[in-house]
């Protein structure tokens, strides 16, 4: 999941570098939850209230690009995270940061309603530790992606902003150590924010937008890594391709259709009474996916079906989210999360190429 973070980070870089007189403020948040036992093993975790707070500092882009003006002008910064997750005995306290944009969906002279996306990074004080720790059925490591969804009530009264959220917060190492069945935190917050200067809008002129309307067509290089339990049992590599078919609609829609090839090595650790070879744990896969195009940097989420699965150690069904950023020349670089459902794969890190990707 860092290298999500460093994809928004390039964001970030480009707005800074290339604007000036931006829109900047700063906002706190306190967040109050409970810890959801999406697992029978974690049931006995949640012991009390969940409590975080939260600091953020947001620029807004001035519309002298299209895709500001596309997706009318959304918040795009980094929050610092400090928190409990119900049992800071086993589970410990949270400090962390993401990076975030801010989706505005009814916008209005003092009122917005919007959704907020983040991702970054977290350190756990707590791990399991079959000792020291032995109930920490949750989490496998101190080191954890950090992601957030959150709807927003936002109240504008000139500088000041009043606002309303619900949210999810999630932590988990992506099953690059076990136990890592995860965290994920329902909270509602309530936050004060300060825009300190306001900048002019800015006419936009459309630069480096993709072809709309086109069907393009590529292959992504996957390369990871997976433990599997026992807990601290061996990490295996993951290898895959994806062939890819992908419709651009307009700014904001696009269409994914692909044909997933794994090899997945921790396969071979499962059932080790069955005899196996490479071609054996091959997983043949389709997928479907929504896209969502910001400038050179692509949103995807989706969902797959296994068309061969011979040894079935998982669920029938995955599902994708993560992001890719774009060069010029039809290079992509691919961080994306595999799961199935609540449990997550493993990260999908590597490199594409779009055959017939053009800009204007």
């Amino acid at each position: 999941m860092k290298y999500c973070s460093v994809f928004l980070l390039l964001l970030m870089t480009q707005i800074l570098y290339s604007q000036k007189n931006l829109t900047w403020g700063i906002e706190t948040r306190t967040k109050v939850g409970f810890l959801a036992a999406h697992h029978n093993t974690l049931d006995h975790l949640p012991t009390s209230q969940a409590y975080a707070q939260e600091l953020s500092f947001f620029i807004q882009p001035n519309g002298s690009k299209q895709w500001h003006i596309d997706y009318r002008k959304p918040l795009i910064g980094v929050t610092a995270f400090a928190g409990s997750v119900s049992n800071d005995k086993i589970l410990g306290r949270f400090f962390g940061a993401y990076q975030f944009i801010e989706f505005p969906f009814v916008k209005r002279k003092h009122y917005l309603f919007s959704m907020k996306l983040g991702n970054g990074l977290a350190y756990g004080t707590k791990e399991y530790d079959p000792i020291k720790d032995p109930k920490n059925t949750a989490i496998g490591s101190h080191l954890n992606a950090l992601i957030c969804i959150a709807l927003k009530n936002r109240f504008v009264f000139n500088r000041h902003q009043i606002s309303i959220g619900i949210d999810m917060t999630h932590c988990s190492n992506a099953a690059s150590k076990t136990p890592n069945l995860g965290i994920n935190l329902p909270f509602i917050s309530l936050g004060y924010g300060y825009t300190f200067k306001e900048s002019k809008n800015i006419d936009s002129v459309r630069n480096y937008v993709q072809q709309f309307r086109k069907i393009y067509f590529g292959a992504t290089g996957i390369l990871s890594q997976k433990e599997i339990y026992p807990t601290g049992g061996r990490r295996y590599p993951v290898y895959a391709l994806s062939i890819f078919s992908r419709y651009l609609f307009k700014p904001k829609v696009g269409l994914e259709i692909a044909f997933d090839v794994f090899s997945k090595q921790s396969i071979l650790g499962y059932k080790t009474d069955i005899q196996k070879n490479q071609l054996d744990i091959i997983q043949l896969g389709v997928f479907a996916g929504y896209i969502l195009p910001l400038n050179k940097m692509q949103f995807i989420l989706g969902m797959g079906v296994y068309v061969r699965d011979k040894f079935q150690p998982d669920m029938f069904l995955y599902h994708r989210v993560g992001m890719r950023y774009f060069m010029k020349n039809g290079l992509f670089f691919n961080v994306v999360l595999k799961s199935h459902f609540a449990s997550a794969d493993y990260f999908e890190t590597g490199v594409g190429y779009t055959f017939n990707y053009k800009t204007k």
